[in-house]
């Protein structure tokens, strides 16, 4: 705790106030440990500034692979580096672990909560809000109980739990028809994440396991997937998701579009066309979420100290230059920013953490800032299909198939935080690829009354 405050200028006891009061040195606070938070902290590295980063998880999180880490290709480990990792090497950066709860924009104080409950405080002279998102259910968060969501890493761990332990139970079942229903997985959402992960439970039932079982035979496995569009990966232009279409259904994926998902329970769910309003169930002991996000409650408690307004998904409208209207010492990153349009997809975090933390560290060092406005470099899309199946949209590219596939497998290779996350994936990848093996298949016991996809804020 003495490196901490000596880094971060802490103040230990009680509470915990960032930077002494006796100190000159402008006071950084980012709010979330995620893909804007990491890139702003390494862009202040070498400025003259104390830069702490609260987050209730010690962990950087890699979200785009978290369908592969629920479906046994990846593991945790593979998908995460711990913040204090990524940070060792800034000496002006230290992290803290804790949930904000609370936003004093007069005195510039963060309050906090500890993992046992007991709350401290942060003092600020820059704030950066990269808090990001949960998973939606449309104002039906009971259905969480029921449906988990594929945002955290305890989400992708629920999912792996379930989707094996499903095979288990349909195995220990002595009829097809007590079978049928935990041999059918339905997944709501038909954006690259629910495509990603059903075609992934279409391909370990086909490859993985198909032979492993005495009772049941996994290819026997139905994979729902329900969206209100009219097709999947509708925002990759027409072209590509009418590849898409053909690539899951060959897969065996059954699509079920232009539907709205209006219950579930753990039996099943019931879908509502949109076409006629005709109400459909379907039986599946399995469902997962992936349809919506919602901003984190902490960004409400910004936007209401701050006297913002958030739109139907919480996020906060911004600046051209990623600040707050009438608070320039308050930056609000990633997919809780609303500005012009755009996606909330980790190379929008990245650049704009690049981009507070420039504008930070020009304000501090007294020079120009030539460039106040956040100016987006779209990388494109790429969404992944099964494998060497997948579909890229870059500019006025548009690819699908193996050479999509393979663009896929570099872009999220080069996001990948270190060297040896690459290297490891790329084994665990090469080893899915020859033989189907998915080594990482354990999962925890059921928690009981636990609430998936429905986290507090960071």
């Amino acid at each position: 705790m003495a490196e901490a405050a000596h880094r971060g200028g802490a103040l230990i006891g009680k509470t915990v106030a960032m930077g002494a009061a006796a100190s000159s040195t402008p006071r950084v606070l980012i709010i979330g440990g995620g893909f804007g938070g990491v890139f702003a902290a390494r862009r202040l590295a070498k400025a003259p500034v104390q830069v702490t980063i609260l987050d209730r998880n010690t962990s950087n999180l890699f979200q785009p692979l978290l369908y592969q880490c629920a479906t046994g290709i990846l593991s945790e480990g593979q998908i995460t580096l711990p913040l204090r990792s990524l940070v060792r090497r800034y000496r002006n950066c230290t992290v803290l672990q804790g949930e904000a709860v609370a936003l004093n924009a007069e005195t510039k104080v963060v309050s906090a909560r500890r993992p046992d409950g007991s709350t401290y405080e942060l003092a600020y002279d820059y704030l950066i809000v990269a808090a990001g998102m949960r998973q939606s259910y449309f104002g039906n968060d009971r259905f969480a109980e029921f449906a988990p969501g594929m945002k955290t890493l305890d989400d992708a761990l629920e999912i792996r739990r379930r989707i094996y332990g499903a095979f288990e139970m349909a195995e220990s079942l002595p009829t097809p028809a007590e079978r049928k229903d935990w041999l059918t997985f339905a997944v709501v959402g038909a954006g690259p994440t629910g495509v990603e992960l059903a075609g992934q439970i279409r391909e370990l039932a086909l490859k993985t396991i198909a032979k492993e079982f005495t009772h049941i035979d996994p290819t026997e496995a139905r994979v729902l997937l329900f969206d209100g569009v009219d097709a999947p990966l509708q925002v990759f232009g027409e072209a590509l998701s009418a590849r898409a279409v053909r690539d899951l259904e060959g897969l065996g994926v059954e699509l079920h579009m232009g539907v709205l998902v209006v219950d579930v329970d753990a039996r099943g769910l019931t879908a509502k066309s949109r076409s006629d309003g005709r109400h459909e169930r379907f039986a599946a002991r399995t469902v997962l979420w992936t349809a919506g996000v919602e901003a984190v409650p902490f960004v409400k408690v910004v936007a209401e100290a701050l006297g913002v307004s958030q739109d139907r998904a919480g996020r906060i409208a911004v600046e051209e230059d990623l600040t707050v209207p009438g608070h320039p010492d308050v930056w609000v990153l990633g997919d809780i920013m609303a500005l012009n349009g755009l996606p909330g997809v980790a190379e929008v975090a990245l650049q704009g953490g690049l981009h507070a933390g420039g504008q930070i560290r020009r304000l501090v060092e007294g020079r120009a800032k030539p460039e106040e406005r956040f100016r987006y470099r779209d990388l494109g899309s790429a969404a992944y299909i099964s494998r060497f199946k997948a579909v890229v949209h870059v500019g006025r590219f548009k690819l699908s198939g193996f050479l999509a596939w393979l663009i896929w497998g570099f872009v999220h290779l080069a996001f990948l935080a270190s060297h040896r996350h690459r290297a490891s994936t790329v084994t665990s990848w090469m080893f899915n690829l020859a033989r189907g093996h998915r080594t990482e298949r354990a999962y925890p016991e059921a928690l009981e009354g636990r609430r998936s996809s429905v986290p507090e804020s960071p």
